[in-house]
């Protein structure tokens, strides 16, 4: 992340360069809807709905809370593993087995300690609901991990995300470490593919050379933190670029996203880094941002209750604290609108009505429920 401190004279220079979308052209006017505070959150980062319409909202100091829409309560999940709570660290994302209905399997990825330093990691545990608005885990099991740790805390990522396949989806982050994004012995800066145990995915791009390199789907990414997919089966991410360069990508197996041999953003000191376009071998985003909207969501909006969005990417950003819309046509991506909600938004989901729903960040932040008025 670390979207701060812009100098003028940079941030002048980028303005004039090459931006995702020239101000001028976007649709500036806010979209009617209205926002239902549902309960109140300590530091809050991910959504997932259960199938009786409760939610489950993960709290990054590793509080896993069963919020009651309808009551507007939250209770209280135990069993969830220790995290490492720092920096960006901490407990993370939050998904359901495609077949929790029937298994109550549920995700969760979360920063942990180790040897060398932070790492991000995901474990499976079965959820048992309890009469009193809370619950617990039971069986809980690591079935990933990234290759290496380091210290800092910064940049782990690690969204989830399961397939039309069954397949789980992992958007790992590099932890500040660059380099590994392009080494196919590590699984930093990657999108992972998995069986739901764990295990690399039959057919992945890389599956012949073993190892960490069978999990790997697509690679050169920085802080993915935001990964969904669209109406027609494909899947899109969204990550944070350094000193600008935010992105938006259409990911494809096997494909080299650029991070850190490319970028349209620069090092935090000013050091410059090529553009995508002087490696034509390097997959480009579809759409970036300089100076940064800092992503930390994303879903590709399905429903009907926001109409004239179906299709298009809905990014939740914590520096431009509100929305940002890009439409999607074809294998391009335009930002269209910038709706301001006034404070720096984390995650976003969209349900089975087509609501949308999204968490503030960091202390107090709420849950809301967007809907059109």
């Amino acid at each position: 992340m670390m979207h701060l401190g812009l100098s003028v004279t940079y941030a002048l220079a980028l303005v004039t360069g090459a931006l995702a979308v020239p101000s001028q052209q976007l649709d500036t006017r806010q979209q009617a809807f209205k926002s239902t505070a549902i309960t109140t959150h300590a530091e809050p980062w991910a959504i997932a709905f259960l199938p009786d319409n409760r939610v489950l909202v993960t709290e990054r100091r590793g509080n896993l809370r069963l919020v009651d829409p309808t009551a507007k309560t939250a209770g209280t999940i135990t069993g969830v593993p220790a995290v490492a709570y720092g920096g960006q660290g901490g407990l993370h994302d939050v998904a359901l087995h495609p077949q929790y209905a029937n298994n109550s399997i549920i995700y969760l990825s979360y920063a942990e300690s180790g040897s060398g330093g932070a790492g991000g990691a995901v474990a499976q545990a079965k959820l048992t609901l309890d009469a009193n608005g809370g619950g617990a885990l039971s069986g809980l099991q690591v079935i990933w991990r990234h290759s290496q740790r380091a210290s800092g805390g910064l940049q782990f990522a690690c969204r989830l995300l399961f397939g039309p396949d069954g397949a789980l989806w992992i958007s790992s982050g590099e932890i500040n470490q660059m380099t590994p994004a392009q080494s196919m012995t590590s699984n930093l800066g990657k999108v992972i593919r998995l069986y739901d145990n764990g295990t690399a995915f039959a057919g992945n791009p890389f599956a012949s050379q073993g190892a960490v390199q069978a999990q790997i789907w697509s690679l050169g990414h920085r802080n993915p933190l935001g990964i969904d997919w669209d109406a027609e089966g494909r899947l899109w991410e969204v990550e944070m670029g350094p000193m600008g360069g935010d992105e938006l990508n259409l990911i494809k197996s096997g494909a080299n996203y650029g991070w850190p041999v490319v970028s349209e953003g620069r090092h935090y000191d000013g050091r410059t880094i090529p553009a995508h376009s002087t490696r034509p071998d390097i997959e480009p985003p579809k759409a970036f941002w300089v100076p940064v909207i800092s992503p930390a969501g994303l879903i590709i909006y399905k429903g009907d209750l926001f109409t004239s969005w179906k299709g298009n990417a809905i990014i939740s950003s914590l520096s431009a604290q509100g929305l940002v819309r890009a439409t999607i046509t074809g294998d391009t991506a335009k930002e269209a609108q910038r709706i301001s909600m006034g404070r720096r938004m984390r995650g976003i989901r969209e349900d089975k009505d087509g609501a949308i729903w999204v968490v503030e960040d960091g202390a107090g932040g709420r849950l809301l429920k967007l809907t059109p008025n």
